[in-house]
């Protein structure tokens, strides 16, 4: 399927995205057919980027829950299929996977195998060792497979890489991420979610990854349950503070917590030899009310969806760009094995009690 390059070239205008397409002497553009595995909220989010995008078409959809499915393919104009469909369907460029946890690593395996470009959710796995023992089975795929950590699509995280890296600084020394949930989600999520380490944590360890800029080589955590009884008797904790260290001596402290009681907080400051950068928490509106009493703004976004809309959308523009040549991923197969490996650290340190060594 074909489009003119001029209403790419509105889309952009109008949207301020800058989005990679490869068009021919004739003015066309090529629209790459995308499948979604997954129809629950991130794949509704992922779902309705990519159908809205003038370098993608969504053609499939693929859900075990066929009400879902349906619903989903209804809204956007899709069409339901099975896995096995998708693979065999030469005309499908690429594979969305935002099924469960338990599917990311066998459907990135055989989309692999299938010749198709791959956007999936993170973890690629719960089991480290299963990942690595997949990764030479997952490298002929790694220019074409990007992970779905979506902070650093942020615009705020990115400028502050940007400058990190600009040397506005110095040398970094020292990060604080702070991530805390407005509430938990259900205990029935919880026992197939991995674990805070794996499901929560995960993205701060890929962040600070991002913004130490150099090896972590050890890790130490403590954690808790603060929040809700249910959690503890599930097997898992909902309150943590991490500390990463890196070769170079450079620190990194991580605070979670499943509930915060205002909002969903997300902020990020890094401290290097001569200055500071931070990253604030986005409120709904940018309105401020200001009397006898003082100053009084909005509520932070109080859902990861909403906080990290701009993100996802930008996800969607850099996938488009892998599918037509244009970029590699600027997150892959290796941070995702890294992420889930400081995950691992995390969680045997809690146990413990000790500082664990990667």
């Amino acid at each position: 399927m074909h489009i003119p390059c001029r209403k790419i070239l509105e889309y952009v205008f109008r949207s301020g995205r800058i989005v990679g397409t490869s068009c021919s002497a004739q003015g066309k553009a090529t629209v790459f057919k995308i499948a979604l595995l997954g129809a629950g909220r991130i794949g509704a989010i992922h779902g309705r980027n990519i159908a809205a995008h003038p370098a993608m078409s969504l053609k499939y959809i693929v859900d075990p829950v066929e009400t879902a499915a349906m619903k989903l393919a209804s809204l956007l104009g899709a069409e339901i299929a099975t896995i096995d469909q998708v693979l065999a369907d030469d005309e499908i460029a690429g594979v969305v996977i935002a099924s469960s946890t338990t599917t990311h690593l066998d459907y990135c395996l055989a989309a692999s195998r299938a010749g198709k470009a791959i956007w999936c959710e993170k973890p690629l796995d719960l089991d480290l060792q299963r990942l690595r023992a997949e990764l030479d089975n997952l490298r002929p795929s790694s220019d074409r497979l990007l992970l779905g950590f979506q902070r650093r699509f942020d615009p705020n995280f990115r400028a502050l890489h940007q400058r990190l890296v600009a040397g506005e600084v110095g040398v970094v020394e020292t990060i604080q991420i702070t991530s805390h949930d407005p509430a938990p989600p259900p205990v029935d999520y919880i026992k197939v979610s991995g674990g805070l380490f794996k499901d929560m944590t995960i993205h701060d360890f890929d962040i600070a990854r991002w913004l130490l800029g150099d090896d972590v080589i050890e890790v130490y955590a403590t954690a808790s349950n603060l929040v809700d009884p249910a959690i503890g008797e599930a097997g898992d904790v909902d309150t943590a503070k991490i500390v990463l260290r890196t070769a170079a001596g450079r620190l990194c402290v991580i605070s979670n917590t499943r509930r915060s009681g205002y909002g969903y907080d997300q902020r990020v400051e890094v401290y290097g030899a001569k200055g500071r950068l931070a990253v604030g928490n986005m409120t709904e509106t940018t309105l401020e009310a200001w009397t006898e009493k003082g100053m009084a703004a909005d509520r932070f976004e109080n859902f990861f969806l909403t906080r990290y809309a701009s993100a996802y959308a930008a996800e969607a523009d850099h996938f488009a760009d892998i599918l037509a040549g244009a970029a590699k991923p600027l997150v892959g197969v290796a941070d995702g094995e890294a992420a889930l490996a400081l995950a691992v650290a995390a969680a045997e340190s809690a146990r413990s009690g000790q500082p664990v060594r990667i």
